[in-house]
């Protein structure tokens, strides 16, 4: 028998809630197909580990997490603990760590999830968005100079590279390929004289290698009104790191909210473990209350299973999860219902 040892990292807020209902979907799973195993290690890791000790990770949490299959994260973020330390030291550690560098963003509009737009049909909400998620604005690069006087400068500098660019964009035609979808490039290369002019010159590149996938390119603000103005013409994106973290929030706006929302970070060559997320944050506001949304959570557990080479179970997980909504009647307030979070999680395992 197959086992996936996965490292749960509950974080913060409504990260522990959600993180227990997707495990135990994976629990449900495990018993019903009975040729696979689990084995769950579970880590007291994020902003309340920080209060505590000064660190959101032990010094040695890497290699605590370099054996596993996969990193199942809940949220990271608390009042009291900076935003940047939360992010760079826990969440992008770990991406950065294990060379997680492609972000993996269904954006998809389900039956019966809610939509913000006007005529839209549900078949015209169903994108892939490859997010470069190991470079670019996001690398940490840069300066603080001469703070507090009158000359102080900050630099930020976006670091694109020939092999970080032409892998997660090599990666973006093999799904465009794989699925028989187009390719759409997402850029900024009319003002980013340097890095996007070297984004598009790497696409083009890599782009000749596979002549059987129709491509077209936008600039990322002409992107964003046509997400919002006809979405269909998407089908896998790829883009930077910056543009790609915006423009999947817009995504989850018009597929059903955040509370839809799920993420994966991953290591396609499976030299260090990948990371699968709800990406809602970790909403203090509600922790504890038992009314947070799980079903991001449980479609990141679809997507991990996707990577585990279980599509089988991936779908029937988002079918379940498509019935759920249709039914109506096991919601969280954030989707206008009055459920809690294990009731809806109770419901989607008696549908899977």
């Amino acid at each position: 028998m197959e086992t996936y040892r996965i490292a749960a990292i509950g974080g913060d807020g409504i990260g522990p809630e959600v993180v227990e209902e997707g495990l135990r979907v994976l629990r449900h799973i495990e018993k019903a197909d009975g040729t696979f195993s689990f084995q769950v290690t579970s880590f007291p890791w994020g902003c309340e580990y920080y209060l505590k000790t000064g660190q959101m990770m032990p010094p040695d949490g890497m290699e605590q997490l370099k054996g596993f299959d996969a990193i199942y994260l809940g949220a990271v973020g608390a009042p009291g603990v900076p935003d940047h330390v939360s992010l760079w030291d826990l969440l992008l550690r770990i991406r950065k760590g294990f060379d997680q560098y492609v972000n993996l963003r269904p954006v998809k509009l389900l039956k019966g999830a809610p939509c913000p737009l006007k005529d839209v049909k549900r078949e015209d909400i169903d994108m892939i968005v490859v997010r470069e998620n190991s470079e670019g604005e996001y690398a940490g690069a840069g300066d603080h100079l001469f703070p507090g006087t009158d000359r102080e400068v900050v630099l930020q500098t976006g670091v694109f590279s020939r092999h970080g660019c032409q892998r997660v964009i090599r990666y973006a035609f093999e799904l465009a390929r794989q699925k028989g979808k187009t390719l759409t490039n997402i850029t900024k290369s009319n003002a980013l004289n340097y890095s996007m002019v070297f984004w598009d010159e790497m696409f083009r590149e890599v782009a000749k290698e596979y002549p059987d996938v129709k491509t077209q390119s936008f600039l990322v603000d002409a992107a964003s009104m046509f997400f919002v103005k006809d979405p269909g013409r998407f089908q896998v994106v790829v883009t930077s790191n910056l543009f790609g973290d915006i423009l999947t929030d817009l995504g989850a706006a018009i597929s059903g909210g955040m509370g839809l929302a799920a993420g994966a970070n991953l290591n396609p060559e499976k030299k260090y473990p990948s990371m699968f997320e709800p990406i809602h944050g970790s909403a203090p506001d509600i922790a504890g209350k038992g009314i947070a949304n799980p079903l991001a959570a449980i479609w990141s557990v679809s997507q991990m299973l996707d990577f585990f080479g279980k599509p089988q179970w991936g779908e029937k997980v988002l079918a379940a999860i498509e019935k759920l909504l249709e039914e109506g009647k096991y919601l969280t307030p954030d989707m206008g219902g009055t459920a809690t979070t294990s009731q809806v999680a109770d419901r989607l395992l008696t549908l899977l």
